[in-house]
């Protein structure tokens, strides 16, 4: 398959421009907030409160909005999330202005805090399966493998930029200043989107009772195993391999590298991603890919016990780096598999799932990391965490037989037939 082939329709790029936008504005917003709650407390449990507050909504909502995805027009619907991400980093911006604090207690402030990341959880409960949806509607089936790669692609590039920006804006202008790129960048995105036309609903079953609607997304996600066996392994290891989320304390306690560092650190795992993502636009990830899914993220948990361990700043980020290389791996072929085993009425619910399952365990795996460095301590936090992602493997790898042998050609192939 031609590699550049998704990127030959217009609005696939625009969306791409878009979905950059949206993804650099909420990796810098996370990593600001960081900064800004443990600079405020010095406390690692309120960093896994951060990730408290946007997971429960987003896991209560989840399959929800995944119903309302699949019954509403898409380009619409991430017009009006954009709108509601858009609001609450402008509240993040107001909170954020520096004399504020000289007239409200940093107790205030921080609870404030979390009231917009909850907030940003309810947003995300509905924008993960409409971008999902979205991308479906945008390219022929014929090429949702390579649209799933420039997609994740785009993700993780701008992975890589916002955390680094965010890390050099907090030491050049200030969070308050911070705040406010965000916000721009935000808008930037909702014109972005704004250029797209409108897409067909193509739900045959629109008005189904909710509850009929969200039991049939669950029984597929978990009778297709090769969907589940995905969503489970990816799941468990983000929870527990969630490293990132403590990042704050090794960059000004353990490594003593300021917010410079601090910025490096967290765009490591971004530009290992992203370089194989761009990689894989050449060389596909389609065949043996459950085995190549069960290595990487084998070798994830391994890199998080070396970040665990290393006393170097220059050690933790090429332990960082590779481990956002082996997590690029499996977030293509999670995506493809999504993206080829998926009907079309479904799309929203699956991807609901998905958000469940995967979106939701980056912030859940904060909270867990977060609670563990507090009970255990921080560097013995992070080495439980890779071994227990190790076993996942394990473990997955003997309860699902059938996952080992996933292949996706043949899929690939059956779908250029169909088109």
């Amino acid at each position: 398959m031609d590699p550049y082939a998704a990127l030959k329709f217009k609005e696939f790029n625009i969306f791409l421009g878009a979905r950059f936008a949206m993804v650099f504005a909420w990796g810098m917003q996370f990593i600001v907030i960081e900064w800004q709650v443990y600079s405020l407390t010095k406390d690692p449990l309120s960093l896994g409160i951060i990730g408290l507050m946007e997971v429960v909504p987003a896991v209560s909502m989840a399959l929800f909005a995944g119903h309302i995805v699949d019954q509403t027009e898409k380009r619409n619907l991430l017009i009006k999330c954009l709108l509601g991400f858009s609001v609450i980093s402008l509240g993040l911006f107001i909170i954020s202005w520096p004399n504020l604090s000289n007239q409200v207690s940093p107790n205030a402030i921080l609870w404030a805090i979390y009231v917009l990341v909850f907030l940003g959880g309810i947003v995300r409960a509905f924008l993960g399966p409409t971008v999902f949806s979205l991308i479906a509607l945008i390219v022929p089936k014929k090429i949702y493998p390579n649209a799933a790669t420039w997609s994740s692609t785009t993700w993780q590039l701008a992975a890589v930029l916002g955390p680094a920006i965010a890390g050099i804006s907090i030491g050049l202008i200030g969070v308050h200043w911070s705040m406010c790129i965000i916000f721009i960048v935000t808008l930037i995105a909702l014109f972005g989107i704004l250029k797209i036309s409108r897409k067909p609903i193509l739900n045959p079953k629109l008005g189904e009772p909710i509850f009929q609607s969200l039991k049939e997304g669950i029984q597929y996600v978990y009778n297709t195993k090769a969907i589940f066996g995905a969503l489970t392994l990816d799941m468990i290891a983000v929870l527990f391999g969630g490293a990132v989320a403590l990042l704050p304390i090794f960059a000004q306690d353990i490594l003593h590298v300021g917010a410079e560092g601090f910025g490096v650190l967290r765009a490591a795992p971004a530009v290992g991603a992203a370089m194989t993502m761009l990689g894989s636009t050449r060389f596909p990830l389609h065949k043996f890919a459950g085995k190549k899914l069960l290595l990487a993220i084998f070798a994830f948990g391994l890199c998080m016990i070396v970040f665990g361990l290393s006393t170097s700043f220059w050690l933790s980020v090429a332990a960082l780096f590779v481990s956002g290389a082996v997590d690029g791996i499996s977030m293509i072929i999670r995506q493809t598999i999504l993206q080829l085993k998926t009907p079309d009425h479904m799309w929203g619910r699956v991807a609901s799932v998905n958000s469940m399952f995967v979106g939701s365990s980056n912030e859940l795996g904060a909270f867990e990391s977060g609670v563990t460095a507090k009970l255990m301590g921080t560097v013995t936090a992070v080495i439980f965490g890779g071994c227990m992602t190790i076993c996942t493997v394990g473990v997955t790898a003997l309860a699902i037989p059938s996952f080992r042998r996933l292949d996706l050609r043949k899929d690939i192939a059956l779908h250029e037939i169909s088109n």
